[in-house]
């Protein structure tokens, strides 16, 4: 012990042998980045309502994309986002809108574009509301991948101009992003009925599957809220087309409204081809990291490995008890091994720490198969 008892008498001390909960990180904060007429250049502007975006930004006549973006993410269960405008500064004219939206790193409080968003710990979905330009995708995609805990959600052109929708593109292969299909039909006050960009309704849905069902839910069949209508009204056999692709379509369904019909990535790897299981992983890897910082600096043994495993262990078991992982039995759907076989002498020695994690997530339904058959006369059932 540290204290000395010098004098006869009572003494209290307080031992920390109590557990500490991880907590489940926010997944559903988003980060818009786009042109807008007024308000701050390249300054990220927290908003948690349409009011407090038009007093910043203005209305939809002040932006071609981003209001409506926000206002899509809002009316479909948003609750928080930060808003970034990336303006039209002179010097930037020359570099294009890839140079805007890509930004510069000259430290903090000084970044622009995408940069910008580097300063903010929150953002778990980001949106570039009607860019199309693969440099703008590329660039959203590596900012999601660099920073490792954000998801993108990107926006295809709003015409097919090379014939139908077997011709449409989409941007590279990753495991951090969606891209939806195609541009919805809303209301302008000032312009009547016009087509805009999916992105920022589709993270209002993201948001709105969060708070009702949790992160686990695919974010798919969900009714868009404020949609009139749709540039393309996506065939079944249409989507046959597009669906492998990764490429999630939005349909109108007779008597169900315009919904989203899709719930994959746009990566190859069939490990996170459903942005539930890489957004369930994004929140899982933060939810530890931030909560496992007593660990650095401890001592190293036996009791350090048997405190992560059990404070782990309890944060996983919870996510099971929610539905959020596969299987009958928390041993089907969860492993946590931190002992000495995960941290040999030599690994102490290198002053490393390792502890296994082995999750198995629930995926969607995404074909629902009914095979129905005749049953024989006279009530009998063949085996």
């Amino acid at each position: 012990m540290a204290t000395s008892y010098l004098s006869p008498g009572v003494y209290v001390e307080e031992v920390d042998r109590g557990s500490k909960p991880l907590e489940m990180v926010g997944t559903s904060t988003a980060g818009f980045i786009g042109e807008t007429s007024v308000g701050p250049v390249n300054q990220p502007i927290l908003c948690t309502n349409w009011s407090q975006f038009t007093k910043a930004f203005g209305d939809f006549q002040h932006s071609e994309y981003l209001a409506h973006a926000v206002y899509g993410f809002f009316n479909n269960g948003g609750g928080k986002c930060f808003v970034l405008n990336v303006g039209a500064a002179e010097g930037d004219k020359k570099a294009g809108k890839a140079g805007l939206y890509i930004g510069t790193d000259n430290g903090p409080g000084t970044r622009t574009g995408l940069k910008a968003f580097e300063d903010v710990d929150e953002i778990n979905i980001v949106c570039a509301p009607g860019q199309t330009d693969p440099v703008i995708h590329d660039a959203v995609l590596s900012h999601c991948e660099n920073m490792r805990y954000r998801f993108a959600i990107l926006d295809p052109p709003e015409v097919i101009e090379k014939g139908g929708v077997d011709k449409l593109g989409k941007p590279r292969d990753s495991k951090y992003g969606a891209y939806y299909f195609p541009w919805l039909e809303v209301y302008d006050p000032y312009k009547g009925n016009v087509f805009q960009p999916p992105s920022g309704y589709m993270a209002g849905i993201y948001a709105r599957s969060d708070g009702e069902r949790g992160v686990h839910k695919a974010p798919a069949n969900e009714l868009v809220r404020g949609a009139l209508g749709l540039k393309y009204n996506i065939t079944k056999g249409e989507q046959d087309i597009l669906n492998p692709k990764g490429i999630n379509c939005i349909r109108t369904f007779p008597n169900r409204g315009i919904r989203v019909w899709g719930a994959r990535t746009i990566s190859s790897d069939a490990s996170w081809r459903y942005v539930n299981v890489r957004r369930l992983f994004n929140m899982v890897e933060q939810s530890i990291e931030l909560g496992t910082q007593w660990v650095v600096f401890e001592p190293n043994d036996a009791k350090l490995w048997k405190r992560i495993t059990r404070d782990i262990g309890a944060f996983l078991m919870r996510l099971w008890r929610q539905g959020a992982l596969f299987g009958s039995t928390p041993e089907e759907a969860f492993y946590v091994k931190c002992d000495a076989e995960t941290n040999p002498p030599e690994v102490i020695d290198a002053g490393q720490l390792i502890c296994e994690i082995g999750m198995c997530p629930v995926k969607p339904a995404e074909f629902v198969i009914f095979r129905i058959g005749q049953m024989p006369s006279g009530g009998d059932v063949a085996e």
